[in-house]
């Protein structure tokens, strides 16, 4: 089996650097542009089909990746964003200074620590259902021979390779993944090997 796990293309709240979460924000202008360079770079990839956060940047995303190709996209609840609940829409900056300021500090520098906002959810809760979608999907016979394309986003990718990375504590690898950022992994016998890390076509 072979997986790419890719974050969506850009967003207008990513470009003013707003926690989306769970709204349902489409793709910019740039974002359909890396979306498009990225389906390019991967034109001769036999993906088989794929499977992506039902949000519409996500599927978005996964169309224009496999443009022009006949292949079929799945969706899957359980690697849609992480929900922050009443921090949603909020930005970057303006959080850090107010009243979610800590929590805000947390998220990107101890996420494991990240407390789960009034009506969203903390890394573990993301961690868990993204860890129950990925144990199904390599332990399905018929998937071992194939190629699969996943689309999500930037904490549920991070939350995603947990899993594929054995469950170390550095949840961010170093960052928040790139928009359109690829993760090649080989798995076999359910172990995972990665062959490109976060790798842009851009």
């Amino acid at each position: 089996m072979k997986l790419y796990i890719m974050r969506h293309g850009e967003t207008v709240w990513n470009s003013l650097r707003k926690l989306q979460g769970t709204a349902d924000i489409p793709l910019n202008e740039n974002g359909i542009r890396l979306a498009e360079i990225t389906g390019k770079a991967l034109a001769e990839v036999p993906f088989d089909f794929a499977v992506s956060s039902p949000l519409s940047r996500a599927v978005e995303t996964a169309r224009l990746v496999l443009k022009g190709r006949e292949i079929p996209i799945y969706t899957d609840e359980r690697i849609r964003e992480i929900d922050f609940g009443e921090m949603e829409g909020s930005s970057i900056e303006d959080g850090m200074k107010g009243a979610y300021g800590e929590n805000y500090k947390r998220f990107f520098q101890m996420p494991f620590a990240f407390q789960a906002p009034k009506g969203g959810e903390s890394i573990w809760d993301i961690c868990a259902r993204t860890k129950e979608f990925w144990d199904e999907l390599i332990r399905i016979p018929e998937y071992q021979e194939k190629t699969i394309l996943i689309t999500a986003h930037g904490c549920a990718v991070r939350a995603l390779l947990q899993t594929a990375y054995g469950e170390t504590g550095d949840f961010w690898h170093g960052k928040v993944p790139p928009n359109c950022s690829v993760n090649i992994l080989e798995v076999k016998d359910q172990k995972a090997v990665f062959l490109e890390e976060d790798k842009t076509y851009y």
